[in-house]
């Protein structure tokens, strides 16, 4: 589980991580670590939809994926969080920004291609990733597609400890403690525990733990979901060369 998901539902938003915290968003996940993955959704966007120009992603979180996606695409960015869109309009001023939840979000358009990526784990049940499909669905032209990146399933997740963080040009910095696990070998909802060790510019540190809840639903539930909302989806492997097991992604097509 990356420390890269975004705030996208009731109790994330009470996560101090994507409110009062989502300032240290740059310094926690630099931008530039997202190049190769989002050429790869690039890729894979274009290549089932050459002709693709629009695209809408929902948990855009701080934007860092859409910060090199714009490159390809026009692109709408939609987050629960007012707090990480403030974040993802400074880094991303061309794009349009709008505050909704991927459950229930209406924007009375449609499409070329719409992109979800690891914010999708905070739809821990059933009902919150199909209401998160349908309103991709409802979002996607017909013949475009929909592209969902959990960044795991139930048959691949494995307990992980990893740590991280930056320093900005001005002093402050962050470090993170990232520790993931589930209760048995056939639950759908994990634990997530952060630890942040914070320094301000004026070298104040401070630090904070949260705990978090996320998803990981069998490949079996995604295309059930998938194909029950009226999309047709091919399971497709990440290319990767970062050291890490590859993705597994689903590609949903709308019918034409």
């Amino acid at each position: 589980m990356s420390a890269r998901s975004s705030s996208e539902t009731d109790v994330a938003v009470g996560h101090r991580f994507y409110g009062e915290l989502a300032r240290w968003w740059p310094l926690v996940s630099p931008v530039e670590d997202y190049l190769e993955e989002a050429n790869e959704f690039a890729r894979v966007l274009h290549e089932a939809v050459p002709e693709a120009q629009t695209l809408l992603e929902l948990g855009s979180g701080g934007g860092h994926n859409a910060f090199h996606l714009k490159r390809d695409f026009r692109m709408t960015l939609s987050d629960i969080s007012t707090e990480m869109l403030a974040v993802s309009q400074r880094l991303n001023p061309q794009c349009e920004h709008v505050q909704g939840d991927m459950r229930s979000l209406e924007l009375g358009q449609t499409f070329d291609a719409v992109f979800v990526h690891d914010a999708v784990h905070y739809m821990t049940t059933e009902q919150d990733l199909r209401a998160a499909i349908a309103t991709a669905h409802r979002h996607c032209r017909p013949g475009g597609v929909a592209l969902f990146v959990p960044d795991v399933l139930r048959e691949s997740f494995e307990p992980t400890t990893d740590c991280g963080g930056s320093d900005g040009p001005d002093g402050a910095g962050v470090r993170y403690l990232e520790w993931s696990y589930a209760p048995s070998a056939d639950a759908t909802v994990g634990t997530l525990h952060y630890a942040f060790v914070l320094r301000e510019a004026d070298g104040t540190v401070r630090s904070l733990h949260e705990t978090h809840a996320f998803s990981m639903f069998a490949r079996d539930t995604w295309l059930h979901l998938l194909a029950e909302q009226g999309f047709a989806a091919e399971v497709i492997t990440e290319r990767t060369t970062e050291d890490r097991a590859p993705r597994t992604m689903f590609l949903a097509r709308r019918a034409g």
